[in-house]
């Protein structure tokens, strides 16, 4: 009941104000009586499949992504656009640098792509490794995800 209740309140806080860090998010929980550490919020974080997007006032903050797949895929992919840094290859592995931080959400974006030619993916803080099932098809496959950087 608890977690329900503080992650709850992790949505409404990010909702309401541009949270940067969980820092952030931590002392704003604890002003609100919910005694927390940045290791539980950070598990918080990644249960609410939170990822951070460019923000107004800060230079990021803490957005929730979650709703329809019509809903969904628009806001990935503005968010995949915002965050991805560089798209490299190598044999059958491509390697997408993205902002620190964004690497999941980078994941779950070509994840959602349903490429046929990609055997599965690994997403870290600031990499995914996609990795592809041919050398052949490499390079068509990291042409097709820079195109949606453009």
């Amino acid at each position: 009941m608890y977690r329900n209740a503080r992650q709850a309140k992790i949505l409404e806080i990010i909702n309401r104000a541009e949270i940067e860090t969980q820092e952030e998010l931590c002392a704003e929980l604890n002003k609100l009586n919910f005694n927390v550490t940045q290791a539980t919020v950070s598990r918080d974080i990644k249960d609410l499949r939170l990822y951070k997007v460019a923000g107004t006032s800060k230079k990021y903050r803490y957005a929730c992504l979650d709703g329809t797949q019509e809903e969904l895929s628009p806001r990935m992919l503005n968010l995949f656009r915002e965050c991805v840094l560089s798209i490299n290859y190598a044999n059958n592995l491509i390697v997408i640098k993205t902002m620190r931080g964004n690497g999941a959400g980078g994941g779950s974006f070509v994840d959602s792509l349903q490429i046929g030619e990609i055997i599965g993916s690994v997403a870290g803080d600031d990499t995914v490794l996609v990795i592809v099932d041919s050398n052949e098809h490499t390079p068509a496959v990291a042409e097709k995800l820079k195109e949606y950087l453009l």
